[in-house]
């Protein structure tokens, strides 16, 4: 008798007026409903898709490159190589036909290039682009799963908190792994011994960077062992990885060296830059230097950054829109002080940090040093405005100051 009075929990039909009545926990669904139910959910996922592709902002390499040129300066080569990379990875997110079942490869990036030479302002820049979440990640705090440190896993509850952890935006995010060149191997040989916080983090992060469903400790890994994982699909995220790769230039310097015996690697006629190696750098190369074939491999977008000259670190001073000189002067304006640099004064502090090697962050430093006792007594004072010439340069910047910089370097 009971088998006759079963019907729909959504529509309300008797069993006898469907096809198919499925039985759940404390309730039943027709065959009609369910019909419905996936049309709603497949045009919910539609809808989701658009939602996907106005949110991403996506523009055309040349214009990637353009907005790149704003914040930073020269690095051509690898603003080119970057839009392109970021520009086929989320159009591969917004790939909506499978007519002829090709299926679009990731491409993560490697970057190699000396300290303060821009390559995580890149890396941020192009997040600030394309409105997606960015993770920046040590890699030099990674170990392998059981071992004191951070799991490599870690670096996606970072990329969550970034999304506010709305799983979806998190999946289509940025990670950008910082001092990869801290993780290479120790010695040529493979390990027989665990090489826990170098080769063993390579091997750990292999999976993660082709693409895996990873379970996610959302608050971090070991101080809340009781949360509930969440399942991320690193399948979309777009890993960047940077590195100095210190002594790098060695490898290369042999290897071309070795090249030139025999067979002709470098074109009649022309010379080798033994100032700026980098820009022969080969995926041999971060082979030699210690990462393993198979991470080289997941990582198949291989781009240096040029080391900046004279010329790049004036023009970083005062032609990108965060400026340092414009961010002194707006924290100046703030206190109702005109602030204004002299040429000679600004070819000063420039020729200060190339002369001690201090690259684009020690002109922070230097700035810092020769402006602090006018961010000290001025605000509050009658003064309204302050002109820094060559002669306040050298005045601010004491020899015993330059001397503690050049050791930091």
């Amino acid at each position: 008798m009971a088998k006759e009075e079963l019907e729909c929990s959504f529509c309300g039909k008797q069993k006898a007026d469907t096809n198919l009545l499925i039985a759940g926990l404390d309730a039943h669904i027709c065959d009609r409903c369910i019909e419905q139910a996936h049309g709603i959910v497949a045009e919910e996922s539609k809808h989701q898709d658009k939602e996907l592709s106005s949110e991403l902002m996506l523009k055309k390499p040349k214009e990637i490159k353009a907005f790149l040129d704003a914040y930073v300066i020269g690095q051509d080569q690898t603003k080119k190589v970057m839009a392109v990379a970021v520009y086929n990875h989320y159009k591969r997110l917004l790939q909506t036909t499978t007519d002829e079942d090709i299926e679009i490869q990731k491409s993560n990036i490697v970057m190699v290039g000396q300290t303060g030479t821009g390559k995580t302002l890149m890396a941020k820049t192009i997040a600030k682009m394309l409105n997606v979440p960015l993770a920046i990640v040590d890699a030099t705090v990674m170990t392998e799963a059981g071992y004191v440190g951070e799991d490599v896993e870690s670096m996606l509850t970072r990329l969550l908190q970034a999304a506010d952890y709305d799983q979806e935006k998190a999946e289509r995010g940025i990670v950008f792994i910082d001092e990869i060149d801290k993780i290479a191997r120790k010695s040529d040989n493979p390990s027989i011994t665990r090489d826990v916080s170098g080769e063993g983090v390579q091997q750990a992060l292999l999976k993660l960077l082709e693409g895996t469903v990873v379970n996610v400790p959302p608050k971090g890994g070991r101080k809340h062992p009781d949360q509930k994982f969440v399942e991320v699909n690193t399948e979309n995220i777009l890993f960047i990885a940077g590195g100095a790769f210190d002594g790098i230039e060695r490898h290369i310097s042999k290897r071309l060296n070795m090249a030139a015996i025999g067979y002709k690697s470098v074109q009649e006629g022309e010379q080798i830059d033994t100032q700026n190696l980098l820009q022969y750098i080969t995926p041999k190369d971060l082979k030699d230097f210690g990462l393993i074939p198979e991470i080289i491999g997941r990582l198949p977008v291989l781009t240096h950054m040029n080391p900046l000259d004279e010329a790049t670190l004036r023009a970083i001073l005062t032609e990108p829109k965060n400026a340092l000189t414009k961010q002194y002067i707006k924290l100046f304006e703030m206190d109702n002080i005109k602030l204004s640099f002299k040429d000679e004064a600004l070819d000063f502090i420039v020729q200060k940090a190339v002369e001690y090697k201090l690259g684009a962050r020690g002109l922070r430093s230097l700035c810092e040093e020769v402006l602090t006792d006018a961010m000290f007594s001025l605000p509050g004072s009658e003064e309204t405005s302050l002109v820094v010439d060559k002669a306040y340069v050298k005045k601010h910047l004491s020899r015993t100051r330059l001397n503690q910089l050049k050791a930091v370097s």
